[in-house]
């Protein structure tokens, strides 16, 4: 049976104003009108059909003239009629049950039926379009639950759960913990993903088989701006993601099971913007094999299609055809030349778009494309291939809809074109030859083509119109008549899919059923494949697991920013994990033996550690609680066995608690604070190895988003530091700061972002400021290493470390920590003695200090000349590049010393772009100490040498340049000479008119602050910063990439 719905749009009037259902049932040669039965004067919009019971049909009424639905259980021979007192916008038939249905209104409620849409049950109001899902898990667990994205009161999206029957307030449930990103619910077989924003950035969540939801993990520093969840079948997530660098481009991850951890399967696929808005990836999946793919990979500004068999463990080149239509050689050459195609999906079920492969017709893929070193819009030829992407052929030299008939067994092609056309063409030899026929008397404008009731039959239907003014013409071609017999088991032979000649694809061999090419009889019903058997494993059956990259050697090596040691930070003595060797198999590869035992994860018991990295939160994650209510708060550990470890927790209230094994405090460690106020929140954690401790400063009462501690990495003992606190957003109204110093339990409170103090004591010190903002309370924790003295020296880097740069604070730490191993392994040194920090902005620059490590004793180990001696050997490596790091397979960096001017660096800041400061000599001892130290010491161009300074109240200046104004390329024999420097007359130039005027404040008073006007005109009074008594005042210079993104580490 064929039903056709047909509508008559007036034009003038904006509306349809007519409709009509015909319906057929000796497959489309006659057509019967059935406006009489549906209602003379009824309008009709939309017809659907039972995709589990063909003759179950759904027709709905024009919603602007009336709501209405008709049912026929007949095949559209009848029709009931039923009221509506809602607009259906959609339906969502179940994929089990034929008589489970779900609509969707206009007004934004869901309403379901089991009785095939007789009668409707509201389900929930506020449901975002399009994000409401029946439950398809494989295993078939729970057919009546519904998932939906709905509307909070106060705007806020949630994922919500319910019967289908029975979704009150007291029934329903909210798998995920808080609120979602509007229309970010996706519901797909076993698996669920939803999205939330923080910090300005996305991050992604997955739950497996229903169970609690996990935060997708794709490589550190991919940073994502947008996914896409491409397919989900065999127990695996493929998805495409923009990356932080990314505009019209997409990575393309696959993940393990669960759907958490994430590895790289191709980069740079390009994506384009549909006709809605929505995100066009070219990646096609061929129907009929697993695991092989078709993308368009952007390389150099060039798009070039790969193929991959394995599910993007391997992809390759296409190879282009031996020969064109004509039969003439055709010289392209891999890698060269090869052959492109055009991977556009039509949305039109009646055309076939760029591309056409069906699940029946497994080998047979056929596309549009062109021939040469990238894709082009021009010049665009038919391919067709037979052996699954192997070989291809030329079929023709203009863009034709192809149609897939009789399994595969034949194919129609029609001409793409504008013009009225009377002729198509048929392959009866999977595309090998093509014979023209004529399919009317007259030209026809061709609208599309209809193989229905399915590909099993040879009927087809072309409808379209004569002319732009005639009614629709449809077209009946039966080729039944072309075959003279079924095919009999002598008329097929075994095709064995392959990869270039490589029989096993996903560990196995597939061995399918295909007609002989030059046999001429109808197929009927399809087969499928004949055979499946595995083959042994070897090393192309596994990729690189989570955190490990594959290098040019074709091992899986850890990436730069993983630590493999991090598996077992979750185990428990006397528990086993697994280990992972590098590597995992793809999750649908069915390999056996071979390698599979060395590349497979070994579980492992794990080690007996003490409790290190431990941390106390609150079960939000937030550091405010209302006065009278429960605070959850959650104890972790890095590494450490928390299971058989003593728990200590002082609330800071006066009441303290203890617990002696994990299972106390699975849940969460309760209090209610009864008083408002800052509480000290300490954690002690204790086993037989050892114990670790934690603090957590929780305030009992202007969404403030990010708060910044900037301060230098290194200072000498007994000078002011300036710390600042910097703001993100900066206008969040009235603040608060207060200031936390070691393990001082008492804090400092100001009303200004910014505070000045020394140190007296050598060694590390951490800094902690938290910012309130009405009910928000955020924080920053500082490391800041006081010495009597050091050294320090200006890196700089390849200049294509800038192209990974995504100038974040974890970023940077991690190069930090790479740059000293290399340091370190260069020189044979102690790491004690070298600290790095990587600077914020671009170019990518960074701080070497040459630190004196002392002992337990409190002695130092090192002299000023040892310093000095270790700045000279670190130099002469760095001018012989012996020092390097590998940032990726093929990535290679160079670190260098940075050439710098003569004048030393005197506030190292992280947050300024490397503002050099010149002091001003005006007292006779800073002077002989200048020239003692030129005079005796060989000045090393870009060293800077700290030492305690006796007088602290010398003047000092910085210059308001940026970073790289303040590092000029100055040749080497420009510089003075050490014996110049003191022969030559040393002149100080007064300040004329002083920046800034300040008094030290004392303990609790706010700093007085007097602005020049100049500097007022020139750079503002800026919100979060405040110079600090008696020192320079400067503001705060990013580059134009640093002000966009996150704040500087």
């Amino acid at each position: 049976v064929i039903l056709i719905l047909t509508k008559l749009y007036d034009y003038n009037l904006g509306s349809i104003t007519e409709s009509s259902l015909w319906r057929s049932t000796d497959y489309g040669t006659t057509y019967e009108k059935l406006n009489d039965k549906v209602g003379l004067k009824t309008i009709l919009s939309y017809l659907y059909v039972c995709p589990t019971n063909k003759r179950k049909i759904m027709l709905l009424t024009d919603p602007e003239v009336e709501s209405s639905l008709l049912i026929s259980s007949d095949e559209g021979a009848t029709y009931q009629k039923y009221r509506l007192n809602f607009y259906i916008h959609s339906l969502l038939f179940h994929p089990k049950q034929e008589d489970w249905i779900l609509a969707y209104s206009q007004d934004q409620k869901l309403f379901s039926s089991v009785e095939f849409g007789r009668r409707w049950l509201l389900l929930h109001e506020g449901v975002a379009p399009n994000r409401f899902y029946w439950s398809m898990m494989v295993s078939g667990r729970e057919p009546d639950l519904v998932h939906l994205e709905a509307k909070t009161i106060d705007g806020h999206a949630q994922y919500i759960t319910c019967k289908m029957q029975n979704c009150s307030e007291a029934t329903r449930s909210k798998p995920f913990p808080g609120y979602i990103d509007h229309n970010s619910l996706i519901v797909q077989d076993d698996y669920v993903f939803v999205q939330l924003t923080s910090g300005g950035r996305p991050h992604y969540y997955v739950s497996y088989r229903r169970n609690a939801f996990a935060q997708m993990k794709l490589p550190k520093y991919s940073l994502p701006k947008d996914m896409h969840v491409i397919s989900t079948d065999e127990n695996q997530v493929f998805a495409a993601v923009q990356e932080w660098n990314q505009n019209d481009t997409y990575n393309l991850y696959i993940s393990d099971t669960r759907g958490v951890y994430f590895t790289l399967a191709l980069e740079n696929v390009k994506s384009s913007q549909g006709l809605e808005g929505n995100v066009m990836i070219d990646l096609y999946e061929v129907a009929g094999i697993k695991g092989m793919f078709l993308a368009n990979k952007k390389i150099d500004n060039q798009v070039k299609t790969f193929i991959t068999y394995n599910k993007g463990r391997d992809w390759s080149l296409l190879q282009a055809p031996e020969t064109d239509l004509r039969g003439n050689p055709v010289h392209c050459v891999l890698p060269y030349c090869s052959l492109h195609l055009h991977l556009k999906v039509s949305e039109n079920p009646y055309t076939s778009g760029n591309i056409a492969s069906r699940d029946t017709a497994p080998s047979i893929i056929v596309a549009s494309g062109n021939i040469g070193t990238e894709l082009s819009d021009s010049d665009i030829s038919m391919f067709v291939t037979s052996d699954a992407g192997n070989t291809w052929r030329q079929i023709f030299e203009e863009e034709h809809s192809v149609l897939y008939l009789d399994q595969g067994g034949v194919l129609v092609a029609i001409k793409h074109t504008s013009l009225p056309i009377r002729h198509l063409w048929l392959s009866f030899d999977e595309g090998r030859s093509w014979s023209k026929y004529s399919f009317t008397s007259l030209p026809l404008f061709v609208d599309g083509v209809l193989g229905e009731p399915g590909e099993e039959t040879l009927i087809m239907t072309v409808f379209g119109h004569f002319s732009h003014r005639s009614e629709w013409q449809l077209v009946k071609v039966d080729y039944k008549s072309i075959f003279d017999r079924r095919c009999a088991e002598e008329d097929y032979r075994p095709w064995q899919l392959h990869s270039q000649g490589e029989a096993c694809i996903m560990g196995a061999k597939r061995i399918y059923r295909k007609r002989k090419s030059e046999k001429k009889c109808m197929q009927g019903k399809y087969a499928g494949a004949m055979t499946s058997e595995p083959c042994v494993c070897t090393e192309a059956d596994f990729d690189c697991d989570y955190g490990y990259e594959r290098h040019s050697n074709g091992q899986c090596l850890p990436a730069f920013w993983y630590n493999p040691s991090s598996l077992s930070k979750d185990c428990s003595l006397g528990q086993s994990y697994l280990n992972s060797t590098g590597y995992r198999k793809v999750v649908s590869n069915n390999c056996t033996d071979g390698v599979r035992e060395r590349y497979t994860a070994k579980p492992q018991q794990c080690p007996g550690k003490p409790p290190q990295g431990l941390r106390i939160i609150t079960s939000d994650g937030k550091l405010t609680a209302e006065q009278g209510h429960n605070v959850t708060f959650l104890v972790q550990l890095e590494e450490g066995d928390l299971q058989r470890s003593l728990i200590q927790v002082d609330f800071g209230d006066g009441i303290a608690v203890s617990y002696a094994n994990l299972s106390s405090t699975e849940d969460g460690i309760k209090h209610i604070y009864q008083n408002v106020g800052i509480f000290r929140v300490t954690v002690l954690v204790e086993n037989s190895l050892g114990s670790d401790n934690a603090v957590l400063y929780l305030h009992v009462t202007c969404p403030l988003e990010h708060v910044h501690l900037s301060l230098p990495f290194v200072t000498t003992k007994n000078k002011e530091v300036n710390a600042t606190a910097v703001l993100w957003p900066s206008q969040v109204g009235t603040l608060t700061y207060v200031w936390w110093f070691g393990n001082n339990t008492e804090p400092l409170i100001t009303l200004e972002g910014s505070i000045t103090f020394t140190f007296s004591v050598e060694g590390m010190n951490t800094i902690t400021v938290q910012v309130s903002a009405g009910n928000t309370i955020l924080q920053d924790t500082k490391t800041i290493a006081v010495y009597e003295q050091f050294q320090s020296l200006r890196l700089s880097f390849s200049p294509n470390l800038d192209d990974y740069n995504p100038d974040i604070p974890e970023w940077r730490r991690d190069i930090s920590r790479v740059v000293k191993r290399a340091l370190v392994e260069a020189i044979g040194i102690s790491s004690k003695h070298i600290l790095v920090a990587v600077l914020p902005g671009l170019p990518t620059s960074a701080e070497l200090f040459i630190l004196p490590y002392q002992d337990a004793t409190g002695q130092n180990k090192r002299r000023a000349a040892d310093l000095e001696q270790i700045s000279e050997t670190l130099i002469q490596k760095l001018n012989q590049n012996l020092v390097h790091f590998e940032l990726k397979p093929g990535v290679r960096i160079l670190v260098h010393a940075a050439h710098l001017t003569a004048a030393p660096l005197a506030d190292l800041t992280p947050s300024h772009s490397g503002s050099a400061m010149l002091m001003l000599l005006s007292v006779v001892f800073v002077g002989l100490a200048v020239f003692v130290i030129y005079k005796f010491k060989r000045k090393i161009p870009g060293l800077n040498i700290y030492a305690q300074m006796q007088n602290e109240k010398d003047q000092e200046m910085v210059s308001p340049v940026s970073q790289r104004e303040s590092i000029p390329n100055v040749p080497q024999s420009e510089l003075m000479s050490p014996e110049q420097l003191v022969d030559e007359k040393l002149e100080v130039q007064p300040i004329e008119q002083p920046l800034a005027t300040v008094q030290s404040p004392r303990k609790g008073n706010a700093t007085k602050v007097v602005w020049t006007e100049d500097f007022q005109k020139a750079c503002g009074s800026p919100r979060g910063f405040k110079p600090r008594p008696g020192a320079e005042v400067f503001p705060q210079l990013l580059s134009p990439r640093a002000q966009k993104k996150s704040l500087p580490m």
